[in-house]
C-alpha cells in the first residue's frame, strides 16, 4: 500500500476485508442477504444509517448494489473513519459522522431524523445488554415506519454448551491454518496500521478511546429479537445465520 498523499484507501479496504474474514469466511454471505432484505422491504434507492461503520464496508457494497441509495457512517473509531473518508471523499451519496454511541445524544449529529434502514455488522458485540437494550430503543426512534433494522453479529446461545464448544474448536483450527498460510489477525492488522504514516496517529487515538479489543455479552438471537420488539418494532427473527453468527432483521 502507498501512504501519504497518494495513499491507496482502496487497499486499505482490501486488507480490512482480509483480516475480517479470517474471523468470517462467509462474510460477503450475509452482506448479500443484508441487502437482499433492503431491496425487499424499502427497495432499490435506501436512505441508510450505516451503524459503527469501520470502513465502510456496508456502505460500498450498498452503493454498488443500488446506486441511488445513501448512506450516513457513524463510528467512533478514527482510524477506520480514515479509511472510510479517503475512500467516499468524492462521493456525495456518503456523510460520514463521528459519535460515540454509547452517548445518549448521538442522533443528534446526524444529517437526518429517519432513514428506511439501519445496518450494521460485526459491531455491537462489544457493548453490554443494558447499553444495548438502550441503543436499540434510540435506533427505533430512527427507523420509518416501514423501515428495517438489521444487525449481522456474534449471537450466542448459552443453552447449546456443547455444540457452542465443538463450533468454537474447529472455527479456531480453521483460524489457525489461515494464519500460519500467512492471514493477518485482528492484532497484526493493527500493527501494520499503527506504522503508516498516515494512519499512524489516528490509530494511537483509537487505542487511547479503545484500549485492547474487548467483547460483550453477546446474547442470543432470540434476546436480540425480544428486545427490539420490546424497542418498537412490530417483527423481529433471524434471516440468515452461520454456526457462530446470526443477521437479525427488526421490521418497524
Amino acid at each position: 500500500m502507498t501512504t501519504g498523499v497518494g495513499t491507496d484507501w482502496q487497499a486499505w479496504q482490501e486488507s480490512w476485508d482480509r483480516q475480517q474474514e479470517w474471523y468470517m469466511p462467509d462474510r460477503e454471505e450475509r452482506f448479500r442477504v443484508m441487502l437482499d432484505m433492503v431491496e425487499a422491504l424499502v427497495g432499490p434507492r435506501p436512505r441508510v444509517l450505516d451503524l459503527a461503520c469501520g470502513t465502510g464496508s456496508i456502505t460500498a457494497r450498498l452503493l454498488a448494489r443500488f446506486p441511488d441509495a445513501t448512506s450516513t457512517g457513524v463510528d467512533l473509531d478514527p482510524a477506520l473513519l480514515a479509511i472510510a473518508e479517503g475512500t467516499f471523499a468524492d462521493d456525495e451519496r456518503v456523510t460520514l459522522v463521528t459519535a460515540d454511541l454509547k452517548d445518549p445524544d448521538w442522533p443528534a449529529k446526524l444529517p437526518y431524523d429517519s432513514y428506511d434502514a439501519v445496518l450494521t455488522a460485526t459491531a455491537l458485540h462489544w457493548l453490554h445488554s443494558e447499553p444495548l437494550a438502550a441503543l436499540y430503543g434510540r435506533i427505533a426512534e430512527l427507523v420509518r415506519d416501514g423501515g428495517v433494522f438489521m444487525n449481522a453479529d456474534h449471537m450466542i446461545d448459552e443453552a447449546t454448551p456443547r455444540i457452542n464448544a465443538a463450533e468454537r474448536a474447529q472455527r479456531h483450527a480453521h483460524m489457525d491454518q489461515a494464519k500460519r498460510d500467512g492471514a493477518l489477525d485482528w492484532a497484526a492488522w493493527w500493527q501494520v496500521a499503527a506504522e503508516d504514516p498516515v494512519l499512524a496517529g489516528p490509530t494511537a487515538r483509537r487505542f487511547e478511546i479503545y484500549g485492547e479489543h474487548a467483547d460483550g455479552d453477546m446474547p442470543s438471537a432470540a434476546w436480540h429479537a425480544r428486545v427490539l420488539r420490546e424497542k418498537g418494532f412490530g417483527e423481529a427473527r433471524p434471516v440468515w445465520c452461520s454456526p457462530s453468527d446470526t443477521l437479525l432483521l427488526a421490521l418497524k
